[in-house]
């Protein structure tokens, strides 16, 4: 991290089925480095919904954002996929198609 840096956090899906939960290491480099950690909830946040999409989608459309969806077809695969989603193996938003439209 650059100093004075902010680390921002929300969610932890990948704690959620482990015995024991990962901890943080090396705190005294928050201090050295004057870092600013927060956690957020999402929900505490629905009211912003509109102005971000307003603002996001235009970007996407002009392609200076990009988002990766990891896709895999079929209901006899959501399980496979369910799993990866918690064991690190997906790569973006994992998405299951179940008809093509």
């Amino acid at each position: 991290m650059r100093s004075n840096g902010r680390i921002s956090a929300c969610g932890m899906i990948s704690q959620y089925n482990l015995n024991l939960e990962e901890s943080v290491r090396n705190l005294s480099c928050i201090i050295a480095k004057q870092l600013l950690v927060k956690g957020f909830i999402v929900s505490n946040h629905f009211n912003l919904y509109p102005k971000n999409m307003e603002m996001v989608i235009p970007l996407i459309k002009e392609g200076k954002i990009c988002y990766i969806e990891d896709i895999v077809e079929g209901l006899e695969s959501a399980p496979v996929a369910l799993v990866g989603l918690f064991s690190g193996k997906n790569v973006g938003k994992q998405v299951v198609v179940v008809a093509h439209e």
